[in-house]
Order: structure tokens, then C-alpha cells, then sequence
């Protein structure tokens, strides 16, 4: 297997980095080649509390689906339009598979969207018992034998490429390229799509419409740069990032991840260590 991706200080969409990095150890790896067309990177986390109270991990979801082993929760889950929150507690650990954006459609026989904040037995795509498939990646001494582990079921249902997926794929990632389009009309403009037909294709393919990915991906934007340690001009971002003004943004902002920008950025600041 190869080596872990490096993840940055303060990894976009996670709400939260510092605690996180606390109570949490994130791995991610890259697909084996004949799955890289359908999947991003495999991920895992591995977490133990030991004696501290259980605390609430919060994530702001990309517009991807993912195929989680979890013990007694394995399943696929679709894109989630909040935030997703997990309770940490005791000791775990749990392997996902996130698919790129439409990289799952061709595994399944109906629109994405049908998924959209639920999730499906993951027996319909390993075809085989999700308590099969749950014991055989869990069970797994190491990284590299759960990732093996999964990555060799996924292979084994192997679906031929759709280009109508990698259109999707295209698509949503010119909405989150940084300075990308702030408005749906502007990303038909820089795809070539036809509004209409740019609707139909993230309903079938990714499970949102391309107004939610535009606007997620600018919120985990935001919330990335206010974990910075540096000084953020509120006004400046909002205007940035394509929101009409700073109270628009602090509103959709508050909405999604529970507290203001201001506060946000209070939160992330590490403690002065030189203080007495």
C-alpha cells in the first residue's frame, strides 16, 4: 500500500481541526489504479478516548459519497446536505471509501439524489452481507490489510467507466477550484452546460444540485481560513468568496456550522504557551 497522503494543518471541512487532532488519528490513501476513475482516496480513522468523556466530532461534507465500514453501521451513505456529527467515545476505529463525485453512480441502478442524507445496505453494491463485508475490513491487522480488504471487494464488482460520471466529476470540480464560480449561470458558463442539463446530470450523478456544491464548497473554504492562526478581515472573505455581504455569509456560516465567524476563529486560535 502506499504511504499516507500528507493532510494539511487544518484539513477543509473538518469543523474543529485542534480537537480533532487531539482525539482522532486521519489516514488517508490513494486508490489502486483500476478503482482511481471511481474513487478519491480510502480513509480511516482511528480514535481512543480512554477515560475523557465523549466528545462530538462535526464535519462539513463535500458533495461525495462514501462506502463505510463501521462496526455495526456499515453501509453507503450519500452526500449529506448539513453537517454530519459523530460521538466519539471509548475506542474505535472505522475504514470509508470516498468515491469522487458521480463515482458512485455507475455502481448502482438509480439517480444519486436518491441518497441525499440517507444511506443504502452496502450489500446492494459489494453483493455480498454488509456483516461479512464489515468483519472481513475490521478485522484487519493493519491499514494496508483493511484498505486491502476493501479495495479487493470493490474490485470484484468492478463497473465499466461512465463518461457521463466524469463529466459530473469535471463539473463539480470547477466549482471548487479556488476563485470558481460563485453562481450557477457562472458554472454553466465555464462547463459549456446548459443549466437544465447541468441540474439533471448533479441529481443523477452526484446527489445535489450544483447551487449546494457552489455554496458548500465556499463555507469549507471560509471555515478552512478561519482556523488560521492569522488575522481574517470578515468583510474581505465574505466579498472573496462570492457572498452578496458579510451578513449573508455570516448567516449561511452560523446556519451550517453552529457558530458565528468571529467565533469560529476565537475557537481555532491556539492558546499563548509564553503566558504564565
Amino acid at each position: 500500500m502506499d504511504k499516507p497522503d500528507t493532510a494539511p494543518a487544518t484539513p477543509k471541512g473538518i469543523v474543529d481541526p485542534l480537537g480533532m487532532a487531539r482525539r482522532i488519528r486521519l489516514a488517508t490513501y490513494p486508490p489502486s489504479a483500476p478503482l482511481a476513475r471511481f474513487v478519491d482516496y480510502v480513509w480511516i480513522v482511528e480514535w481512543n478516548m480512554g477515560e475523557r468523556a465523549p466528545e462530538i466530532q462535526r464535519v462539513l461534507p463535500y458533495p461525495n459519497a462514501h462506502l463505510v465500514f463501521d462496526h455495526g453501521r456499515t453501509a453507503i451513505h450519500g452526500v449529506v446536505r448539513g453537517a454530519f456529527e459523530r460521538k466519539v467515545a471509548g475506542a474505535g476505529r472505522v475504514l470509508g471509501v470516498r468515491f469522487k463525485p458521480g463515482g458512485l453512480r455507475p455502481f448502482i441502478a438509480h439517480p444519486v439524489s436518491r441518497l441525499a442524507d440517507r444511506t443504502m445496505a452496502a450489500d446492494e453494491v459489494l453483493r455480498m452481507s454488509s456483516a461479512a463485508a464489515e468483519q472481513r475490513v475490521l478485522e484487519g491487522d493493519s491499514d494496508a490489510d483493511m484498505a486491502g480488504a476493501a479495495e479487493a471487494m470493490l474490485l470484484a464488482v468492478l463497473p465499466a467507466p461512465d463518461p457521463r460520471a466524469l463529466l459530473a466529476e469535471q463539473a463539480v470540480n470547477a466549482a471548487a477550484a479556488i476563485d470558481g464560480p460563485a453562481s450557477v449561470a457562472a458554472l454553466c458558463a465555464q462547463t459549456g452546460i446548459e443549466e437544465r442539463a447541468l441540474q439533471r446530470l448533479f441529481s443523477n450523478y452526484v446527489g445535489v444540485s450544483p447551487k449546494w456544491v457552489i455554496q458548500r464548497y465556499r463555507l469549507q473554504e471560509a471555515s478552512w481560513r478561519l482556523a488560521r492562526p492569522a488575522p481574517v478581515d470578515l468583510a474581505a472573505l465574505a466579498s472573496q468568496l462570492g457572498f452578496f455581504d458579510q451578513a449573508h455569509f455570516t448567516r449561511d456560516f452560523t446556519k451550517l456550522v453552529g457558530t458565528s465567524p468571529l467565533e469560529y476563529w476565537k475557537s481555532q486560535q491556539e492558546p499563548d504557551q509564553s503566558s504564565p
